[in-house]
């Protein structure tokens, strides 16, 4: 059974394949915070802006098998005939809680090439196409290779210097998104300042946000 929060269809915001048409499912579920706020304190992952809690949001559900979960995320790619290579992105939430090998073969078998965004605290599995390893505070990676890392930042616990040395194809820094607005560009400034000094470290936006879109 996948618990899916939501899914839908836009264009990746960040990262190195920013700006692409994507599918996107966000699974239920993250092994760093319950999601509630009562808990955020307490939890590993204190700053996630994300609503992954339950199955109420767009095209979201319960789903029995990799099979009906493939085709449900299929039905939403727009042009089955375009010469584009189809493309998903699973996110959460953490999406290792739930993507297994079976899901990701259903996607393939569709000829979706497949991403994951996850904080990289739990193994992959086989078969994933695009990997972004997003790390979280001073929690330990079992994740320490793929194709991009994309590190929030600042964050006192989990500084870029720590991750500087791992096997990544592409490495970005994100600023935190703070409100209000005048600490926001503070940390805008701070995270390019950084990438100029530091010229491993590409800036990643989230330009959905600036395009207004989800």
């Amino acid at each position: 059974m996948y618990h899916v929060k939501e899914a839908f269809y836009s264009l990746q915001g960040e990262g190195a394949r920013a700006g692409r048409a994507s599918v996107f499912c966000r699974f239920a579920g993250c092994n760093l915070w319950s999601g509630r706020e009562t808990d955020r304190a307490a939890a590993a992952c204190r700053f996630c802006d994300t609503d992954f809690i339950g199955t109420d949001g767009q095209h979201g559900g319960r789903f029995s098998d990799a099979e009906a979960l493939a085709e449900h995320l299929g039905a939403l790619w727009p042009d089955p005939d375009s010469v584009v290579t189809p493309y998903v992105v699973f996110t959460g939430g953490e999406p290792l809680l739930q993507l297994d090998a079976a899901l990701i073969d259903a996607m393939h078998a569709r000829g979706f090439e497949v991403a994951v965004e996850t904080n990289g605290t739990l193994a992959p599995p086989a078969g994933i196409d695009w990997l972004c390893v997003s790390p979280k505070g001073e929690n330990a990676l079992a994740v320490r290779a793929g194709n991009e890392l994309k590190l929030v930042y600042p964050q006192a616990e989990a500084p870029p210097e720590r991750f500087a040395t791992l096997d990544f194809d592409h490495f970005f820094l994100q600023p935190l998104d703070r409100k209000p607005l005048g600490e926001a560009r503070s940390t805008l400034a701070d995270t390019t300042a950084y990438c100029l000094g530091h010229p491993q470290w590409r800036l990643s936006l989230q330009i959905h946000k600036i395009a207004g879109i989800d």
